[in-house]
């Protein structure tokens, strides 16, 4: 190397030192007369193209010598490229010079150096819009932004399901959110890679720019989502940050409406991209650390990323160079538009209600920028807008939709997952649209299949909004409003340990009660055709049944002709950690199972599950039908929901923090004497709220908890005969941080009460 040096250069003396690279093979050289970088590349014509390409970039720039770019530097033959032997095999090679400087990464970062950090790149952007490539201009790569889907075959090597989950989320939004907008966009040369390690720093500002090897043709807006991703990224408050940058940039080149509007997307396909290379080369190359040297503040971010409203994002950066922002309606406005045509019998949450428009995951965000962690919504069973389950209803939407009177092997596959989840005995499945129509379709099947007509029911039981399911449920016939219990209706009470009459639950309370009912059903006018009752009453209270009910119960429904009815469409799908059904916490096969709701994440989907026995009596009458029960795109999305259950391990995090979630009440339970219970299981859990020394319930302050939560981003509801119960129920994916901030949120909100 060093009679190379001197050949090519006529350095006599040099002292070489290897420098860090993600691909190449780099070397500073100091002479008597300075330092300059030699860089290498592997022998390929194309690179070769580009290294020429980057050359003439730096010329170009460097026609007034201000020392903020590395100059090339001819070799002997006055050319300022070569193909040399270097370490036994020909590479290409080319000399740069030195630019002194402080790291970026290694200064204190003020508004002062990042305000320049925008104008610098402004005042070299505005240089490089004088220069044609057409090298440059053909180049397509991942680091480019513009080709995020160049990055995806790198997915699968990041090995943390969570991390890969965010990633495929953030891909989807550049498609749904930026993909369309590029025709639009500004189109330059930049840098393309003003990373904190690529930046140098002299006297608290930005005096110079290195490693222009990934310059592009791109979206000129790219060369700000680069910098705000590796100036931002370790930064607690990035937004801030960001618009230290912009506004500087922005006093140069005036920036436009539609780059502001994908800057939160395309700073995430920033970070995303940086993580896939990262787990990529370690998984190739495992001994360069340089190339991972960026990933743990990428990931960081992209996660904090999530929290962060892309509406609040985007108003921020408005501000930040004077672009107007959007003012949506206020609420109360919005409220009167929709009660201009609906009726507000659909009753809204909260006393101050929640205008939403994006979500992810567990967090939803409002038309106003505000961020919501949601430890309530049990419905997007693995997160709101997964890019799985989303994935799947556009593929199946964009190939085939149909009714099931044709043949298509989407019916059949998620049938067979379905119900691989179920005892062998229950291995019949009708799909219909929603839990109320399963309910509904549940009891159709066992008036038919006993031959009676008769339904014994639960206390407070909920089983949905039809005719049929408001006679089975207690919740609705038994309210002031409602219309009575009727007369085949066999109501039984609750077995609730906390506020019942038996209390001991270690399985003598739940035969208590069990026997109780079965005195009902002995004394009844008529046979019971079917009992139906949740695994955990969600509008009693989210009270489980007693242990051991069921297994005392399910004999006495069955020694006089009636079948077993378990409504799962709360509980089930892994819910409760310890079971994937709710029915499996009783020791218990029920005869039938409805599920909904949650089963394809917010889509329209129910199923009744029963035995062969109980479907060959119901296939002997009519037909049934249903247009859209079991559609291609209804069973995609479901089979894409079990396939998320498992691929994230979701039962298994139900149980985790559910756990923890339960253990963190039950230390607010020793502080404050208001929490009177919690129970329930997994992510299906229950506090009661109640009046110091006694268990009365304490209605007023669940609300007042709950309506504050939503005060502070939080959501949770209540729920109960008295409505004086926290439910939360949230999204599987919900973390143990998520848990510890709905705790301290209480935890400071009942402090606040009992001081007042």
């Amino acid at each position: 190397m060093k009679k190379l040096l001197q050949t090519e250069f006529g350095f006599k003396s040099a002292d070489i030192k290897q420098l860090d690279g993600y691909e190449n093979l780099n070397y500073l050289v100091e002479t008597a007369t300075g330092k300059f970088v030699f860089k290498t590349y592997k022998n390929d014509d194309y690179l070769n193209d580009l290294v020429k390409a980057e050359n003439d970039v730096l010329l170009f720039l460097n026609k007034q010598d201000n020392g903020k770019y590395p100059k090339p530097v001819r070799f002997a033959d006055g050319s300022y490229v070569k193909i040399l032997i270097i370490s036994g095999e020909k590479r290409i090679c080319r000399m740069l010079s030195f630019i002194e400087g402080v790291f970026f990464g290694d200064t204190k970062p003020t508004e002062k150096l990042f305000s320049s950090f925008g104008i610098f790149l402004a005042e070299m952007d505005t240089e490089l819009q004088k220069l044609n490539n057409y090298t440059i201009r053909a180049r397509k790569w991942e680091w480019d932004i513009q080709y995020l889907d160049l990055n995806r075959k790198y997915i699968n090597d990041i090995p943390d399901t969570e991390d890969r989950k965010v990633i495929n989320y953030f891909f989807q939004q550049y498609e749904e959110n930026v993909r369309p907008m590029l025709p639009e966009l500004r189109n330059r040369i930049i840098h393309n890679d003003a990373n904190e390690w690529n930046i140098l720093v002299k006297n608290g500002k930005v005096s110079g720019i290195i490693d222009f090897g990934d310059i592009a043709y791109s979206p000129l807006i790219n060369e700000l989502a680069v910098a705000i991703t590796y100036a931002c990224y370790d930064k607690a408050n990035p937004l801030d940050w960001a618009s230290v940058i912009l506004k500087s940039y922005h006093s140069k080149i005036p920036l436009k409406e539609n780059e502001i509007r994908v800057l939160y997307y395309l700073v995430a396909a920033r970070l995303s991209i940086s993580i896939c290379n990262s787990f990529h080369s370690k998984k190739v190359n495992p001994g360069n650390s340089y190339a991972s040297v960026s990933e743990k503040y990428a990931l960081q971010m992209l996660h904090r990323w999530l929290t962060i409203s892309p509406v609040k994002a985007e108003n921020i950066f408005r501000e930040a160079i004077g672009l107007p922002v959007a003012k949506p309606p206020a609420i109360e406005d919005a409220v009167i538009r929709r009660h201009r045509h609906i009726s507000p019998i659909l009753s809204l949450s909260y006393k101050r209600p929640v205008y939403m428009a994006r979500s992810a995951f567990q967090y939803m965000y409002d038309v106003y920028g505000n961020t919501f962690l949601d430890a309530y919504n049990n419905i997007p069973h693995v997160g709101h807008s997964h890019p799985k389950v989303v994935a799947a209803g556009q593929r199946q939407m964009a190939t085939l939709n149909t009714n099931t009177r044709y043949v298509y092997d989407r019916l059949a596959e998620y049938a067979e997952k379905l119900l691989s989840k179920f005892p062998p005995s229950l291995n019949k499945v009708y799909f219909v649209n929603s839990g109320s129509a399963a309910s509904d379709l549940a009891i159709r099947i066992a008036k038919i299949h006993t031959g009676y007509d008769k339904i014994m029911v639960m206390e407070h039981g909920y089983h949905g909004h039809t005719q049929t399911a408001t006679d089975i449920s207690d919740y609705k016939f038994n309210n002031p409003k409602g219309q009575g219990q009727k007369e085949f209706i066999l109501k039984t009470q609750i077995p609730d340990t906390y506020r019942g009459k038996y209390t001991l639950n270690d399985g003598s309370a739940g035969k208590m009660y069990a026997r109780e009912a079965a005195v009902q059903i002995k004394n009844s006018d008529r046979p019971v055709a079917a009992f139906i009752s949740e695994p955990i009453v969600g509008c009693g209270g989210q009270v489980p049944l007693a242990a051991g009910y069921l297994k005392e119960l399910y004999p006495a429904i069955r020694e006089q002709g009636g079948i077993c009815i378990s409504d799962e469409v709360q509980t089930g799908f892994g819910r409760l950690g310890d079971y994937f059904w709710g029915f499996e916490a009783q020791e218990v096969v029920p005869d039938m199972v409805i599920v909904g709701k949650p089963m394809a994440n917010g889509h329209p989907m129910g199923a009744v599950i029963c035995t062969d026995e109980i479907a060959e009596s119901f296939g002997k009458g009519v037909e049934f039908f249903s247009s859209f029960g079991g559609n291609p795109v209804s069973c995609a999305i479901g089979l894409s929901v079990m396939e998320v259950i498992e691929e994230e391990k979701l039962q298994e995090n139900a149980k985790v923090v559910g756990d923890y979630y339960k253990s963190l009440f039950f230390e607010l339970q020793k502080k404050y004497e208001c929490i009177g219970d919690v129970r329930g299981s997994g992510l299906f859990l229950g506090v009661e709220i109640i009046r110091e020394n006694s268990m009365e319930p304490n209605t007023a302050l669940a609300a007042y908890i709950k309506n504050e939560l939503r005060n502070r981003n939080i959501l949770i509801s209540t729920d109960g005969p008295f409505d004086s119960v926290l439910k939360t129920k949230p999204p599987l994916c919900f973390s143990k941080r998520n848990a510890g901030e709905v705790i301290e949120n209480i935890d400071e909100l009942l402090s606040a009460y009992y001081r007042a």
